[in-house]
């Protein structure tokens, strides 16, 4: 049998780009791109999922991979897949820092704790929430809808040299203004709370003052701020849901402010 090497070309690009754009979302996207998932399972996951949606998808343009315009194309596929894992990041990230901001407001901003995804010490409520989201993941099926999203990707931004403009990656940093109130929204029952709690034992000091607040306001804040945070658990679901939904909603509108 005897191939041109047009036709290895095409071969190649219809396969390596796209698997390029899903193994670079792997890689960066929270749960698979983990520390804890080696990487041998990341690029068999990546080479699967390429096989599934190679049929399905645009075919890639017969351009030189070793070419200027093939490496121009190789840098748009792995800034797209760098992009659509980084907005998933941000979400998990959200409520990262509405734990860090809770363990602070109750006192336990000194217990800290490796977070076995990135490798760094996060305080206990934070690691707590990221594992509640985790699993409110994967019960939503959102690697299934990151899939869905990946695949109308190769749509809305195809194979080419020119894919993500100016306006997509300023819309993709703006969204970390969204990833901060995310997180001040989920911490907000438990703030108040404290800010109350604070505000009455202020009161108590000042008519007694020779009681030891420090020994009787500790473990009380740390026992409100546990029950607080077990009535406000059922609403966390909803908030994580909205902030998943709007990533997933700019990441289908990638491409249209090219």
């Amino acid at each position: 049998m005897h191939f041109s090497s047009a036709q290895l070309i095409a071969w190649v690009g219809d396969f390596i780009w796209p698997f390029l754009r899903i193994g670079m979302m792997l890689t960066v996207m929270p749960i698979f791109g983990g520390r804890l998932v080696p990487g041998r399972v990341r690029v068999v996951l990546a080479l699967a999922v390429t096989v599934v949606l190679v049929p399905v998808i645009p075919a890639a343009p017969a351009v030189d991979p070793l070419s200027p315009v093939g490496v121009l194309v190789t840098v748009q596929q792995l800034l797209i897949g760098l992009a659509m894992g980084f907005m998933l990041q941000l979400v998990f990230s959200a409520l990262l820092i509405g734990g860090q901001t809770v363990a602070m407001s109750m006192g336990l901003g000194f217990a800290a704790m490796v977070d076995p995804q990135n490798g760094v010490q996060v305080p206990v409520i934070g690691q707590y929430f990221t594992v509640v989201a985790t699993l409110l993941f994967l019960a939503l099926d959102g690697q299934l809808v990151m899939i869905a999203v990946l695949a109308d990707s190769f749509h809305a931004l195809p194979v080419a040299p020119l894919g993500m403009g100016r306006d997509d990656l300023w819309a993709v940093a703006a969204w970390a203004g969204r990833m901060f109130a995310g997180g001040v929204l989920i911490a907000m029952p438990v703030v108040t709370a404290m800010l109350l709690t604070n505000i009455a034992f202020g009161v108590i000091t000042r008519a007694a003052p020779q009681l030891n607040i420090f020994g009787v306001g500790f473990p009380m804040t740390l026992t409100l701020g546990f029950v607080v945070m077990m009535f406000a658990l059922p609403g966390l679901m909803p908030q994580f849901t909205q902030l998943f939904d709007d990533a997933v909603a700019l990441l289908a509108g990638l491409g249209a402010g090219g």
